[in-house]
């Protein structure tokens, strides 16, 4: 027979919700325990827009904040139109870092409502100095936005990088400072070496063929005349006058070799190719240069040296000049 109630132990009484409360407030605010590291703020998080400027920041920002890069390997900037996925991303940002010069054209409308959200908004190339930006001629006042493609140029923007991380991120100041000297050393290197390398071609070779006008600051920086098929952007269309005009220059310089763009469809530099052969003259393709994409993440080619590097390696190698197979820094994928 079961023990009456009454014989039963009491139960002991259950605490109130405001103990709980207090006693989880007391868990909170206790002390860590010795050996224990407290946990860390998570890094605030960053998106670029493209690898260019992706790169810089990683390089520059190290862990202390969380890269998200929009457009990737092989993606044309110019043409880009942002999802509702990226939309999402853009707002998650505590700082968006974009280009600018109307190279992400088809996002301006994301970017203002980013900026509408409270969240900063900042256009890297378009924030440089004056003397930094080129306006070509028929580009109807604009500014040309490939500005990367003059390391030096290119260098002024990792300093802008720079502080608005620090803006960000203050109690980052120092380590972002050190990153920024030993990515700017790079830089230095880099393009002491790119100058020399390009100056090895015979001067009537010295001359870029490419599938559009992405190589202005690198010509501005380096010397060489650059001839694009198309214009800044790639939604320009090659007219048909263009195209003769790069066949009679290819023949009459007698110029090696022409090149494609990673990002950009090969059509039009095939047809200068059997142009020229049509009137006498061989030009192969030289190589594939990154313009507005970089290459592979993980890869040398994938950060904005090796980037600088492939290009230069590619077409010194392929216009008559002297560059060593794997590149400025022997790490290039494969002899070019």
């Amino acid at each position: 027979m079961p023990p009456s109630p009454s014989l039963l132990p009491p139960r002991p009484a259950r605490p109130g919700r405001r103990a709980l409360l207090a006693a989880l407030a007391g868990l909170v605010a206790a002390p860590a325990l010795p050996g224990v590291a407290p946990a860390q703020p998570a890094a605030p998080p960053v998106l670029a827009t493209t690898a260019m400027i992706g790169d810089l920041a990683r390089r520059i920002g190290g862990g202390r904040i969380a890269l998200d890069v929009l457009m990737g390997e092989g993606v044309d900037p110019h043409l880009y139109k942002p999802t509702r996925g990226d939309i999402a991303r853009l707002l998650k940002a505590e700082l968006v870092l974009t280009n600018g010069l109307l190279l992400e054209g088809q996002m301006t409308g994301a970017f203002e409502r980013v900026a509408r959200a409270g969240k900063p908004v900042v256009a890297v190339a378009e924030s440089l100095p004056p003397e930094f930006l080129l306006s070509p001629e028929g580009a109807a006042g604009h500014h040309d936005p490939h500005v990367w493609m003059d390391p030096q140029a290119w260098s002024r923007a990792a300093a802008l990088i720079a502080q608005h991380l620090t803006t960000l991120e203050p109690a980052g100041a120092a380590a972002f400072a050190r990153n920024l000297a030993d990515l700017q050393a790079e830089l230095v290197a880099l393009d002491a070496w790119a100058e020399q390398a390009i100056a090895s071609i015979p001067a009537r070779q010295r001359v870029l063929v490419t599938a559009h006008d992405a190589f202005n600051y690198f010509s501005r920086r380096y010397g060489l005349e650059v001839m694009g098929i198309q214009g800044l952007s790639t939604e320009s269309e090659a007219g048909l006058r263009r195209m003769e005009e790069l066949v009679a220059l290819l023949v009459e310089r007698g110029i090696p070799a022409v090149f494609v763009e990673s990002s950009v469809s090969d059509r039009n530099v095939r047809a200068l190719v059997e142009g020229a052969a049509a009137r006498g003259h061989r030009v192969v393709i030289g190589g594939s240069l990154f313009s507005d994409a970089m290459g592979a993440p993980g890869t040398y080619e994938g950060t904005y040296p090796g980037m600088i590097d492939h290009n230069v390696t590619t077409m010194v190698r392929a216009l008559g000049g002297e560059a060593p197979p794997r590149g400025f820094a022997d790490r290039l994928a494969e002899a070019r």
